[in-house]
């Protein structure tokens, strides 16, 4: 059976998530939809990452196994057609190696996490940022999220619902970006590692949040993380600001 590698951007806002559920929509269930439309019978997705209800993508990835050798352009665009009215698109469809895992085979996943600080409520992006109302000092925040880089026991920002088998991760990268808006900042997160757990985005940008609204020190950061302890760490902030934006194989299948 031909596999296929496909790049995936959705609105997570009318889901409970990426992973199919019984009673209630899911991303993988619309994807596995439209795919029995194409080739009648029950289809398995795998993807890169199992976001959470209400988080966002521009760049999922998901594998399926097919029983016609389909036009990869055309394979796309048949989908597409099937998933409307869902906020679901098929950016792009590859023909694989059948050794290709969306998950398993992923070097990094990359997340970027937008939030704006401003008095009046935001309009065009509403339900897809986190918004807040005073400015942040970006400052304090990237001298925060200096402690998180590297490999650590990250216990402290996981959910206790968390299904990894270890704590200790390697966190490659956190970015952050301040951008002037009419009235208002914008302040984007970008992270980066092979792989991250349950919540662990959300938990750091909250606690560096709390940073930037002077509530925390950035030493405090580097205390929350040492201390191993769910209990230490800042608010985990709400989902919708939340994009995985990214992920890495060793060669691109859409290249």
């Amino acid at each position: 059976m031909p596999r296929y590698a496909l790049k995936i951007e959705y609105d997570g806002a009318p889901f409970a998530g990426w992973q199919r559920q019984a009673e209630q929509p899911s991303v993988q269930g619309a994807i596995e939809a439209a795919l029995a439309r194409l080739e009648p019978g029950p289809h398995t997705i795998a993807a890169a990452g199992r976001t959470d209800a209400g988080v966002h993508a521009t760049a999922q990835v998901a594998h399926a196994d097919l029983a016609r050798d389909w036009d990869p352009f055309r394979l796309s665009e048949a989908l597409n057609y099937h998933l409307k009215p869902a906020p679901v698109a098929i950016l792009a469809a590859a023909r694989v190696e059948d050794d290709f895992h969306a998950r398993f085979s992923a070097l990094e996943r990359r997340y970027l996490f937008r939030l704006i600080a401003r008095r009046a409520p935001v309009t065009h992006d509403r339900g897809l940022v986190w918004q807040v109302l005073n400015p942040l000092d970006a400052e304090a925040m990237r001298a925060g999220a200096a402690y998180l880089i590297g490999h650590h026991d990250f216990t402290t920002f996981r959910s206790s619902l968390c299904q990894a088998k270890s704590p200790v991760k390697t966190l490659d990268e956190i970015r952050i970006e301040e951008i002037p808006l009419p009235h208002g900042r914008e302040y984007r997160f970008h992270l980066r590692a092979r792989s991250f757990l349950h919540n662990q985005v959300r938990s750091i940008v909250g606690t560096l949040e709390r940073v930037g609204a002077g509530s925390w020190a950035p030493e405090d950061v580097r205390a929350a993380l040492m201390a191993r302890d769910r209990a230490a760490c800042g608010p985990v902030c709400p989902p919708q600001g939340l994009y995985l934006c990214g992920v890495g194989y060793a060669q691109d299948p859409f290249a």
